[in-house]
């Protein structure tokens, strides 16, 4: 019954994320490498004021969105997706995250998809359950860090 709570808030949160929250959220000083950080705890605060406001903008190429669920139980290698934006909503676990920096071992996987071993510089977001983070593409991220088993949603938009 809990997992289906979770992930019913989960697929909720996604909904909201792809256009509108909070306008409380909405007001906190956005990144100028556009990857936004949102607090799971506001998140939560705001949904149950019912409050409602635009959280990003941004180009998404076509428009195109893939949703999946993923789990981690150990760090990954960086990823850089030339057209593709991630936005996560991280369902349970806790991890580091490194977003930006100079990615180092970087190899094509497929067409507009890079792989690595590691980032140097870059900014680094402890993640925990309830947040939202989005990182636009072009932009090397890392789980540099998993404590345990990890959950999350991932929404790619193209």
């Amino acid at each position: 019954m809990y997992i289906r709570k979770s992930l019913l808030m989960g697929f909720l949160a996604l909904a909201l994320v792809g256009g509108w929250l909070a306008k409380t959220i909405a007001e906190e000083k956005m990144s100028p490498s556009g990857v936004n950080y949102f607090d799971g705890a506001k998140i939560m605060n705001a949904l149950e004021k019912s409050g409602i406001g635009k959280i990003a903008e941004g180009k998404a190429g076509s428009g195109v969105y893939t949703l999946m669920m993923a789990r981690r139980d150990k760090p990954g290698e960086v990823e850089l997706h030339r057209l593709d934006s991630d936005v996560f909503y991280i369902v349970s676990g806790t991890a580091t995250f490194v977003t930006g920096g100079k990615a180092l071992g970087m190899k094509s996987t497929a067409p507009n998809e890079e792989r690595g071993q590691s980032i140097t510089g870059g900014n680094i977001q402890p993640l925990k359950a309830g947040d939202v983070i989005t990182i636009p593409n072009g932009v090397p991220h890392w789980f540099q860090d998993v404590k345990g088993t990890f959950l999350y949603f991932v929404v790619k938009v193209r």
